[in-house]
């Protein structure tokens, strides 16, 4: 994917005002209009010129731009973080239980770059929208560890919101909000702030700041929903003739019993053992049976006499069947 310099498209400065940028929009807009332009390659200028104008007029998707900074030149490749719009503020309409990301906001025939960053599932599609009553709602992304989605604690976010300034300028203005992540939240899930959304002209009702939580990836457990997964490695005589292990979980150890005969790839499963809620989530013990080395004579004598006493076995059986 190529990255787009928007304000180089509308031949603007990075510190443009918003009466610059659309200044400088409308001129082009009618030097490559399709129905009058003579322009070569009028139409895809155009397009191009609208969609860098649908990002830099608003002020949320210009501050959002501008984070990704200023080291890229168009036509290079490039790909955004995941993590990219953390600890930014934005506004929307939509409420819990709402189609995310259903505002669908003129972007037929915008690039992929403007799509990966501001359409669809982006928490920017749905910026900019007039709030039915009261306040907007605000939304920001919290990251948090598996960990701190098993036991809950306490937060302090510092958040990035945008404004435009009385000279047009845009302004990030940061601002801290404490909150209380609660035992067993899921990847995805929405935690409410009321009343700390944008403030509602004439005193009337504030809205809602929603932070939606994004689980980190661990190095040993896989997250579904409030189950996870871990890989635990055992002995080959351990799988074949069975034992008990110590297994960690999020709460703790626990002792589990592998079962004579058990295969690498098997899982078992610890009731209750993954994040909690109503249900709690299990925990899924994946086997992995790993083998010592030969890496002494007496070691290779031991796997000599395995090859010799399990002659008739031929682990690729099936495959000739």
């Amino acid at each position: 994917m190529e990255y787009r310099d928007y304000y180089k498209v509308l031949g603007v400065a990075r510190t443009a005002t918003a009466e610059e940028i659309k200044k400088s929009y409308r001129r082009l807009a009618r030097k490559y209009h399709p129905d009058v332009s003579k322009e070569k390659d009028a139409e895809q200028n155009f397009k191009e010129v609208q969609e860098a104008y649908e990002v830099l007029k608003d002020p949320e998707k210009r501050a959002a731009y501008d984070q990704l900074g200023s080291g890229w030149t168009s036509g290079q490749q490039f790909r955004p973080p995941p993590d990219w719009a953390s600890g930014f503020e934005f506004s929307g309409g939509n409420r819990p239980g709402g189609a995310r990301g259903a505002h669908v906001f003129e972007e037929e025939g915008f690039s992929d770059f403007f799509s990966s960053l501001f359409g669809g599932a982006s928490p920017f599609a749905a910026a900019g929208r007039p709030p039915p009553q009261g306040g907007r709602d605000h939304h920001a992304r919290i990251d948090i560890d598996l960990e701190e989605a098993f036991g809950g604690g306490t937060r302090t976010l510092e958040l990035k919101r945008p404004e435009l300034k009385a000279d047009g300028t845009l302004e990030l203005r940061t601002h801290t909000v404490r909150v209380t992540i609660p035992a067993g939240v899921t990847d995805g899930q929405l935690i409410r702030l009321a009343g700390q959304g944008e403030g509602a002209p004439g005193g009337g009702r504030a809205g809602d700041l929603y932070l939606e939580v994004h689980v980190r990836p661990h190095p040993s457990y896989q997250l579904d929903g409030r189950d996870v997964t871990l890989t635990l490695p055992v002995a080959p005589w351990e799988a074949a003739l069975g034992a008990t292990v110590t297994v960690p979980t999020l709460g703790g150890t626990v002792e589990m019993q592998v079962p004579p005969g058990a295969q690498s790839g098997q899982k078992l499963r610890l009731r209750g053992r993954g994040l909690p809620g109503r249900p709690a989530g299990d925990a899924y013990v994946q086997l992995k049976v790993v083998l010592p080395p030969a890496s002494s004579p007496e070691a290779r004598t031991a796997y000599e006499s395995m090859r010799s006493m399990f002659a008739a076995f031929d682990p690729r059986a099936d495959l000739r069947r």
